[in-house]
C-alpha cells in the first residue's frame, strides 16, 4: 500500500512508540488520526507535524462509546480508513499474590479490549473499500515478546499481550477475503518511557520504520507475524 493520501489510526499516540509511529506515517504521505485519552501531548504533535496531516483525537479504547465517536470521526471527514496501528498498552508488574484485581482490569481492558474494539469499529470502512477497489486495508497490532515469552512478575501483562496474538491470528483468517491484512509486531525492549530490561534496546523509530514497512508491503501478500529484538541486547 503507497502511504501517500492515505488515511491512518494510531492508538496512544500521545509519546513513546505511538508518538513515533504517527510521525513515520506523515513522513510517507498520509493523514494520521491520532487517539490518547488526553490530547494535551496530540496537541503538541500536531504542532510539529502539522494540523492537516495529524489530527488529534481525545479517544479512551477502553470505552466502546468512544471508540465508535472517534473513528466515525475519522470516516465523517476523510470517507475511508486505510491502515489501523492498535498501540495503547501499559503494563503493570507484580507477583499474583500481590497483584490487585484493578491493575489486572485495566491491563486487560487497555491492552486486549482496545484492540479489539478499535478493530471492530475500524473493518466496516475497510470492508466497504474492498468491495470498491479490491483491498481494504491494513491493521497492525502491537504486541510484545511478553506476548510470546512468559516471564515471572508478569502475569497479567504476559495475558493481555498472548491475548493480543491469538485475536490477531484468529482475525487474520477472519478478514484476509476481504482484502484486509491483520499483523502482530512483537518489539522486545525499546528505547521509551515503558520500556527496560535491556542495556541496548531497540530504538523506537526502527520499530516505526518496521510498521511503515509492513504497511507499505504490496497488496497481494501478508505478513502476519513479525518479532523485533536488539540484535546485541547487552550492548
Amino acid at each position: 500500500m503507497d502511504l501517500q493520501d492515505q488515511v491512518g489510526v494510531v492508538t496512544g499516540a500521545s509519546r513513546g512508540l505511538g508518538r513515533h509511529f504517527a510521525e513515520a506515517l506523515v513522513e510517507r504521505g498520509a493523514t494520521v488520526y491520532g487517539l490518547a485519552r488526553s490530547t494535551d501531548d496530540l496537541e503538541e504533535t500536531r504542532d510539529d507535524l502539522g494540523a492537516e496531516a495529524f489530527r488529534p483525537v481525545a479517544c479512551d479504547v477502553r470505552d466502546e462509546n468512544s471508540v465508535q465517536q472517534a473513528f466515525q470521526t475519522v470516516t465523517e471527514e476523510t470517507g475511508r480508513l486505510d491502515a489501523l496501528v492498535n498501540n495503547a498498552g501499559l503494563g503493570r508488574f507484580d507477583d499474583v499474590v500481590d497483584a490487585s484485581t484493578d491493575d489486572w482490569d485495566t491491563m486487560m481492558e487497555t491492552n486486549l479490549r482496545g484492540v479489539f474494539l478499535c478493530a471492530r469499529a475500524a473493518l466496516p470502512a475497510m470492508k466497504a473499500q474492498n468491495e470498491e477497489h479490491g483491498f481494504g486495508g491494513h491493521i497492525v497490532n502491537i504486541a510484545s515478546i511478553a506476548g510470546l515469552v512468559a516471564n515471572d512478575g508478569l502475569t497479567g501483562y504476559n495475558a493481555s499481550k498472548f491475548g493480543v496474538r491469538g485475536f490477531s491470528l484468529a482475525l487474520m483468517k477472519e478478514v484476509r477475503e476481504d482484502g484486509i491484512k491483520v499483523s502482530c509486531v512483537y518489539p522486545g525492549s525499546v528505547e521509551t518511557s515503558f520500556g527496560g530490561g535491556s542495556d541496548n534496546p531497540l530504538q523506537p523509530e526502527d520499530v516505526a520504520a518496521t510498521v511503515t514497512h509492513l504497511l507499505e508491503s504490496p497488496d497481494n501478500y501478508l505478513i502476519s507475524e513479525v518479532v523485533m529484538r536488539p540484535l546485541r541486547p547487552h550492548g
